[in-house]
């Protein structure tokens, strides 16, 4: 299936789509879509950060196919924490992908705004909701003192908490949102309110159905009228550089998806 150059903004996916690594799931999806999303891990144990060679190869496809690259920093780095040892920790790891990733000169880095492995910024209380806000203002002192790529370049990602709680620093760094509309969903916020609010500073859509109460599903898992009332608001506000990562990990959610998406096309 394909929905590459079908709509007023680039339509992406994620880099696990077939069973493989980064490079062959490229080359399955370089002539399908816009944009492909490239999901990072580093830990002690585990990584498939690219390597040197690996970023050759695929800048060379993007140039050859028009494809493009967002970069979603890894999900295990907590620039929020309350602990300066774990923020600078975290801020490192964000400096190594972006310092590796940014000869691909990518469309996005995704990025969240985490206080810790399991911890629930709602259960916060407001003193501990402020000192949150203010522990990712400084860890984003200190990445952007360290790397030369421009702050809204950087997209903070809606997650299971109000983003309201961080409306300061976004606006004071001229960082671009990550419009989460699967997260949106599954934890009840409007979708509406969030395009209405959000949308003008939404460098990356992301799309995913919710099934069985878990989200990353196809997009034919999504409420019908949350999907149409998000392509009406992309087609009524149509930026050509804009991201829309179906945020899904197989491939017949990939084309199932493509088939749903392509119901929009004009």
């Amino acid at each position: 299936m394909n929905c590459k150059k079908q709509f007023p903004f680039r339509v992406g996916t994620t880099s696990y789509i077939i069973p493989d690594e980064i490079i062959p799931n490229i080359e399955y999806l370089k002539d399908k879509v816009d944009d492909v999303e490239l999901v990072l891990f580093e830990s002690d144990e585990i990584s498939n950060l690219p390597s040197e060679r690996d970023i050759a190869k695929l800048f060379a496809i993007g140039e050859r196919h028009d494809l493009t690259y967002s970069i979603h920093l890894p999900l295990d780095v907590y620039l929020c924490s309350s602990d300066s040892a774990i923020r600078e920790r975290s801020v490192e790891k964000c400096r190594r992908v972006v310092e590796l990733t940014e000869a691909l000169q990518p469309s996005a880095y995704v990025m969240h705004a985490e206080a810790g492995q399991g911890m629930n910024v709602n259960d916060f209380s407001e003193e501990e909701k402020v000192a949150f806000a203010d522990s990712f203002r400084v860890s984003l002192e200190g990445l952007f003192s360290a790397v030369s790529v421009q702050a809204s370049e950087f997209c903070v990602e809606t997650l299971n908490y109000p983003l309201q709680l961080l409306e300061k620093v976004i606006s004071s760094f001229e960082l671009s949102i990550t419009l989460d509309i699967g997260h949106l969903e599954l934890y009840g916020y409007s979708v509406q309110e969030h395009l209405v609010r959000y949308l003008p500073r939404a460098r990356v859509m992301h799309m995913h159905g919710i099934k069985n109460g878990k989200d990353h599903n196809g997009l034919q898992h999504m409420r019908a009228e949350t999907l149409s009332l998000v392509m009406q608001a992309l087609h009524d506000n149509r930026d050509q550089a804009r991201v829309f990562t179906m945020e899904i990990f197989s491939e017949d959610d990939f084309n199932a998806s493509c088939a749903e998406l392509m119901k929009y096309s004009t």
